[in-house]
């Protein structure tokens, strides 16, 4: 049940809600705010979901498997969204599953600044990514340090559990820092931190855009060999913290509070997609 306490009439409404912890029932309390706000008159209603619900089914990989992403947008364009504002989607194409406008904000500027700030030898570092599937994410990021970039190549038996992996690139003698959009249970990157070990990596840095942590995730991290593991707060970590000294965060409330000002005052939101805001 859900009551707007202040008057909305002809306002530009913001509504915050990111799809981790209870992820159905935050859905769906989205969903009935944005209803509820819609029909008490306001002009225009962005949904800003830093992590967005079910982005990972976001096609058929198996005969009778739902597409739960275009759900999600249909739901949320149903329940009467103008705009929504997301943070590293896990497909870019999820954006075509709406009629809609999407602003897709990456996180990419944020985690060049804490390499930049944290990582000193940064400079001799390869960035590595643990599947096929984020080495666009990858280069972009090497390009922009000028530094190497590796993948490894992983084979799935099923789902959330990795058979082998081959590791394509040099990493000897440098720090590897491996960079997906979103870690879960954790069995990929701390798999693929081994291999990285093995391979000669001094050093074994992850940085991930959502940190859902899932199961034995923790467990998996402190055993692993990572001098950390970095996460954005899209999720929020405090618990986890608590329970693991590794997990540090990037704290990307600025990013989203600079698109929803942005985005209210109709300016280009483009310019954070390579710059941090002071």
């Amino acid at each position: 049940s859900v009551e707007i306490g202040e008057s909305v009439r002809g306002e530009d409404v913001y509504i915050v809600q990111s799809g981790c912890g209870e992820i159905n029932d935050n859905l769906m309390e989205l969903l009935i705010m944005i209803n509820a706000c819609k029909i008490a008159s306001a002009s225009r209603v962005t949904a800003v979901i830093p992590c967005f619900p079910y982005a990972r089914q976001d096609k058929k990989d198996k005969s009778r498997a739902p597409i739960s992403a275009k759900l999600v947008a249909n739901m949320l364009s149903v329940a009467g969204a103008d705009h929504i504002i997301t943070m590293d989607l896990h497909a870019s194409q999820i954006q075509g599953f709406f009629d809609i406008p999407v602003d897709n904000l990456y996180a990419e500027p944020a985690v060049l600044k804490w390499i930049k700030e944290n990582i000193a030898e940064w400079k001799n570092c390869t960035i590595v990514s643990p599947d096929a599937g984020g080495a666009k994410r990858v280069t972009s990021i090497a390009d922009r340090l000028n530094v190497d970039f590796a993948l490894i190549h992983k084979e799935r038996k099923k789902a959330n559990e990795v058979d082998r992996m081959v590791l394509v690139g040099d990493v000897k003698d440098r720090v590897a820092i491996l960079v997906d959009d979103m870690a879960d249970t954790c069995g990929t990157i701390c798999h693929a931190a081994d291999k990285l070990v093995s391979a000669g990596a001094t050093k074994v840095y992850a940085i991930l855009t959502h940190g859902i942590f899932s199961g034995p995730a923790i467990s998996r991290i402190n055993n692993a060999c990572f001098e950390a593991v970095v996460v954005t707060n899209t999720i929020p970590q405090e618990d986890k913290m608590k329970h693991c000294p590794k997990i540090q965060v990037i704290d990307i409330s600025m990013i989203l509070a600079e698109a929803i000002r942005r985005t209210h005052n109709g300016e280009s939101v483009s310019y954070l997609f390579s710059h941090v805001p002071l």
